[in-house]
């Protein structure tokens, strides 16, 4: 018996399958871990290290990174949503499902992905870690950008706050120590160096973003709330929570009149969607597109190599974009 993978590629119309390849019933009970394949996302089933460690599942990049942390090598730490992959409307595949139930320790994020969201109930997972109730959620009328023809709940983008991270990794390390007790204090231990990193790059984000230009940033997705929140800023976007959303023409010209009353330099957009209403308006406005990384998944695309370093780099574009002090 078998199982058959679908290969999904983001495009212009939505998800589509592309390629399909078989693999034995037998690896439903395994990990499937995330693989970068050229102008393809796919999900490929791996066994399972036979060396007792503790197996974590993540949903989606900054909770893998995260976990990973907190784990060093005393755990197999796997992601759900392949890289180079929107997780908004990932589809998840049979054994990646299966994994949930089997992992020692799942953590993921709820209101990003509703599939997720749904496998994560049915599954049970005896050990779990929703990294939104470690943190004080956007009120669900920062959700949306207004003119956006979908609504949505809570912002679930909580990783973009430094300081939201490292609440995960607190909780990370409680609950990994919980399911492997033997390796409680080093879980700990990790968890406090990430945390100590996190911190300083906090303290860059408050010093870099101070006394600038302009407090005001224009994106095409509504995902740096948390951001904004943190470090005295003002987001701007051209779609909601989802890059899925479409921006109505009213919102598309109260957009370009805001960019004009703050002086705006840039419309920022993102490396796992279209850039296209970005560049459309900056067309329209004379203005510049730079990215500012969401950091939902790292690609080659991507100004950095981690989520420490993307955060850095995305620093890097608001203090050109809004004229912040050398």
């Amino acid at each position: 018996m078998v199982i058959m993978f679908v290969c999904r590629e983001r495009g212009g119309g939505g998800a589509r399958a592309v390629r399909r390849r078989r693999l034995p019933l037998a690896v439903v009970g395994t990990l499937a871990l995330g693989v970068a394949l050229t102008g393809c996302a796919s999900s490929a089933a791996q066994p399972v290290p036979s060396d007792g460690k503790p197996v974590v599942v993540a949903a989606f990049y900054p909770l893998q990174y995260a976990a990973q942390r907190v784990a060093g090598d005393r755990a197999h730490v796997a992601v759900l949503v392949p890289p180079g992959t929107e997780p908004h409307d990932y589809e998840l595949t049979p054994p990646q499902v299966a994994s949930l139930s089997a992992a020692d320790l799942v953590v993921y994020q709820a209101g990003l992905n509703a599939g997720l969201d749904q496998a994560v109930a049915q599954a049970g997972p005896a050990n779990l870690v929703e990294t939104g109730s470690l943190v004080a959620l956007a009120p669900p009328e920062d959700a949306a950008a207004p003119g956006a023809t979908t609504t949505y709940g809570h912002d679930p983008h909580t990783w973009l706050d430094p300081s939201n991270m490292a609440a995960f990794a607190r909780g990370i390390a409680e609950r990994l120590g919980a399911a492997d007790p033997s390796g409680a204090a080093a879980y700990r231990a990790g968890a406090d160096a990430f945390i100590a990193e996190l911190t300083s790059l906090d303290a860059d984000f408050r010093t870099g973003l101070s006394g600038c230009r302009t407090s005001v940033f224009l994106t095409t997705h509504a995902a740096f709330g948390y951001l904004a929140r943190a470090y005295g800023l003002t987001q701007l976007a051209i779609a909601g929570v989802s890059p899925e959303d479409e921006p109505s023409p009213q919102r598309l010209g109260e957009l370009a009149q805001a960019a004009r009353d703050h002086g705006l330099t840039t419309v920022f957009f993102e490396t796992l969607v279209s850039p296209a209403y970005a560049t459309t308006l900056a067309d329209d406005l004379g203005l510049r597109t730079d990215v500012l990384d969401p950091v939902e998944g790292i690609t080659p695309a991507s100004r950095g190599t981690d989520y420490l370093a993307v955060m850095r780099a995305n620093l890097a574009a608001l203090r050109t974009a809004n004229g912040c002090p050398a």
